[in-house]
């Protein structure tokens, strides 16, 4: 099964590197449809203009791009099909961007580890202790386990049951995801033009979010940790957060660890207060980021055999 080639690809090898990325070329085309459509003072209507412009054109170049391959032949067809779904996950990439926060940590540089988290989180981290790091580091795990992986293998899967239609559903959710990361905050800029992204971005996670969250549990049995912990944190707290669907996986990846994770942070210079998730059983050490890509590992073992069931 072709989902399944690409998850295995992308387990191996990550991100395509030396090849020309999708994610690129959206955020590009979203930069372009900014410009035309932000005007004055940025609409909730130029917003909405804007999700649906990206989305249209999105999907025509995935469904061009498969037509021609399919010209070519079925093997070139499967080819493109495979690379466009394996572009589309980002599995190992996620453990390649925290593994070396843990590495950091070991050694002692909590500088170069507020550093290398830095680039993964969107709060300021020059000020973190190292307890912080690792809560900023798995938080990260933990929230892109559910829009980077779970969501995605979810839209391949619902494609595939509509006509084999996998790379449009995938690319079309990853579209409203990167339109989500570049204009859906709630700042002076974007309040209005991207209520739109934002809100289109909730309601695809929303299943996604709280499936992830059941698989993460189970994942937690398969590993021997405390998943009744899991399941108790994951149905109290999975609401604790401005989001609809980010506490979903962080409450069962902090209930698995036994381990506090959210609460306030420095964003751009200012304390925003944000809840609490999980049980402050004890202090986060820099293993429990291992311990968050082992939980990891095995939720997305268990999509795959999901996925596989479903073919």
């Amino acid at each position: 099964m072709q989902i399944i080639m690409a998850l295995l690809l992308d387990a191996v090898f990550g991100d395509p590197r030396g090849i020309p990325h999708p994610v690129a070329g959206i955020g590009r085309l979203i930069s372009f449809y900014e410009k035309f459509f932000y005007g004055r003072g940025g609409s909730k209507a130029g917003g909405a203009l804007l999700c649906a412009a990206v989305l249209a054109t999105a999907g025509a170049a995935v469904a061009l791009v498969l037509s021609f391959a399919a010209f070519i032949g079925e093997w070139a067809y499967a080819a493109v099909n495979i690379y466009l779904l394996y572009a589309a996950i980002a599995f190992k990439s996620l453990k390649d961007e925290s593994a070396p926060v843990a590495r950091l940590l070991a050694e002692g540089n909590l500088e170069g580890a507020r550093r290398q988290v830095g680039r993964i989180v969107g709060r300021d981290t020059e000020r973190l202790s190292e307890g912080g790091v690792v809560r900023a580091a798995v938080e990260t795990i933990a929230e892109s386990y559910v829009d980077g992986i779970v969501s995605v293998l979810f839209y391949m899967a619902l494609g595939h049951l509509l006509g084999g239609q996998e790379a449009l559903f995938a690319w079309l959710f990853k579209a409203a995801s990167t339109m989500d990361s570049m204009i859906g905050y709630d700042d002076e800029r974007y309040h209005d033009f991207g209520f739109a992204a934002a809100k289109l971005d909730d309601a695809l996670n929303f299943i996604p979010a709280r499936l992830g969250g059941v698989i993460a549990v189970a994942a937690g049995a398969l590993a021997n940790m405390d998943y009744k912990r899991a399941w108790r944190v994951f149905l109290r707290d999975r609401r604790n957060h401005k989001s609809p669907n980010s506490a979903h996986g962080e409450s069962v990846f902090a209930g698995l660890l036994g381990i506090q994770l959210g609460g306030g942070a420095f964003y751009g210079g200012e304390w925003e207060p944000r809840p609490t998730l999980g049980d402050d059983l004890r202090e986060p050490e820099p293993n429990d980021i291992f311990r968050a890509q082992y939980i990891l590992n095995i939720s997305v073992a268990i999509c795959a055999v999901l996925i596989f069931a479903i073919r």
